[in-house]
C-alpha cells in the first residue's frame, strides 16, 4: 500500500503571488519612464484620491518624482552615454568604429572649442584696439572737434 500526502497550499506562496502584483506594475511603469507613473498619479487622484495619494507618497519616497527617469531609464542612460561609453558590445567591428568615431568627435570638438576661443579673442582684441584708439582721438581732441562744429 502506498500512501501519498497531499499538502494544501502554503499561505506563504499565495501571498507572494499577491505582492509580486505591485512589483509587475512598478516594473511595467519603470519600463514606460517618468510619463507613464505620472500619468498613473493623475489618473489614480482623478478616480480614487487616497491610491493618487500614495502613488505621489510612494514616487517621493522612491525618488522617482525627482529623478530624470525611472530607474529602467536610467539603466539604460547610464550605459549609453555615462561610465559605459566604452563598454563593448559585443560585436568587435561595431566598437572598432564607435572607438573610431568618438575619437574623430572628440578632436572636432577639441578642434571647435579652439576655433570659438580664438574667434572670442580676436573680438576682444578688435574691441580693445577700437576702445584705445577712440581714447586717444578723444586726447588729441579729435573727438570733440566735430560735435563743437555742429
Amino acid at each position: 500500500m502506498s500512501y501519498t500526502t497531499h499538502t494544501a497550499p502554503r499561505f506563504g506562496s499565495r501571498l507572494g503571488g499577491i505582492l509580486s502584483a505591485p512589483r509587475r506594475v512598478e516594473a511595467w511603469l519603470d519600463d514606460r519612464g517618468k510619463p507613464a507613473w505620472i500619468a498613473a498619479m493623475v489618473l489614480a487622484f482623478i478616480f480614487v484620491w487616497p491610491v493618487g495619494l500614495a502613488l505621489l507618497a510612494y514616487m517621493i519616497w522612491s525618488k522617482r518624482m525627482f529623478n530624470r527617469s525611472c530607474r529602467h531609464s536610467q539603466s539604460h542612460s547610464r550605459s549609453a552615454w555615462g561610465g559605459g561609453v566604452y563598454a563593448s558590445s559585443g560585436n568587435s567591428a561595431f566598437d572598432a568604429y564607435k572607438a573610431e568615431t568618438l575619437r574623430r568627435l572628440e578632436e572636432e570638438q577639441a578642434a571647435f572649442e579652439g576655433f570659438l576661443q580664438r574667434l572670442r579673442e580676436a573680438k576682444d582684441k578688435s574691441e580693445f584696439d577700437a576702445f584705445m584708439e577712440d581714447r586717444s582721438r578723444k586726447a588729441r581732441g579729435e573727438g570733440d572737434a566735430p560735435q563743437a562744429q555742429a
